[in-house]
């Protein structure tokens, strides 16, 4: 039922917004629904049920055209994609994903490294940091790259990323849908395991300071490290299911959501980029490295306090 209300949704979303066409929808839904049920209770599968409904009732303009009704104002419809746009869009998105990931690793080798090199003791302190920075910057601006290369990449999909101006055609809705389902037990799995990456990163810190007290930056790069691969994790698989959501408009890429996801992310930007350099300079000027990484977990509660608080005070206006 769930895809004739988005099929619905779809008919309506490049029309103006008056209350005859809102009256006309909700009968439109309900006369469907009605349909629906009563094809399933014959016997009709569900995807049978669906196409039999969608294809007695014909299209927008159609029923505009019987019910007498000329628009005043009809706005462009948005462009139609194809199944080959969509797995194109999919592939594409992907790509784009493990070279934002493989950035972010990169930047997160570079502090490990200076961290590393500062507790080698063949090299002087002037030399360790020498090296350790210019190996730093060098990583960065190659990951640097790797993130405007990724953003190009999407370039001609802002239509989709940024401004969600597209529909789809029933068979590709279908098919998304199906695979859509069929990922979820992935990006699930790989959510989990990523969050137990970074429950367990700290442990590698107790592990250095009970074997010696001199060894805890060591620590502090496999933590680091461990950090780094979760992240890449969440990237890759969460930009995969992100992907999924924004064809499909469901989620956080619903109507009703997207201004809240504005704010989210803007905060989102602002507060971890934050956290990471408290984390370092806590480490490198303080020698906090022993009790500094419990920054990044109440980093995350908070922020997943302020995302749920934000969430749910919008939802009562």
């Amino acid at each position: 039922m769930n895809t004739i209300i988005d099929y619905v949704n779809n008919l309506f979303a490049t029309l103006p917004k008056t209350e005859q066409l809102e009256t006309i929808k909700e009968e439109m839904l309900s006369n469907m629904e009605d349909k629906y049920n009563e094809l399933k209770r014959s016997g009709k599968s569900e995807n049978e049920a669906i196409g039999i409904v969608i294809s007695e009732f014909g299209n927008i303009d159609e029923l505009l055209s019987e019910l007498e009704i000329e628009l005043e104002e009809k706005k462009d419809h948005f462009p139609l994609l194809s199944e080959e746009e969509v797995e194109t869009f999919l592939q594409t998105s992907k790509k784009s994903h493990k070279l934002i990931g493989f950035g972010v690793t990169l930047c997160m080798l570079g502090a490990a490294l200076l961290i590393l090199f500062l507790q080698l003791p063949n090299l002087s302190e002037v030399a360790a940091t020498s090296i350790g920075v210019t190996v730093l910057l060098v990583l960065v601006a190659i990951a640097v790259g790797l993130f405007i290369y990724a953003a190009m990449m999407k370039e001609k999909y802002k239509f989709i990323e940024e401004k969600g101006e597209f529909s789809l055609s029933f068979n590709a809705r279908q098919i998304l849908e199906n695979k859509a389902r069929a990922y979820q037990p992935t990006f699930t799995l790989s959510i989990i395991f990523g969050v137990i990456l970074c429950i367990l990163s700290p442990v590698s810190l107790f592990i250095t300071l009970a074997i010696n007290e001199d060894s805890t930056s060591y620590g502090v790069v496999a933590l680091l490290l461990m950090v780094a691969i979760a992240i890449n994790i969440f990237i890759y698989y969460g930009g995969t299911k992100d992907s999924y959501d924004r064809l499909l408009k469901i989620g956080e890429y619903s109507v009703r959501q997207k201004e809240e996801n504005k704010v989210v992310g803007a905060v989102a930007i602002i507060v971890w980029p934050l956290a990471v350099c408290i984390f370092l300079v806590t480490g490198l000027i303080y020698e906090q490295w022993h009790i500094n990484w419990i920054i990044f977990p109440i980093t995350g509660i908070l922020f997943g306090m302020f995302s749920g608080a934000y969430n749910i005070l919008k939802e009562k206006k």
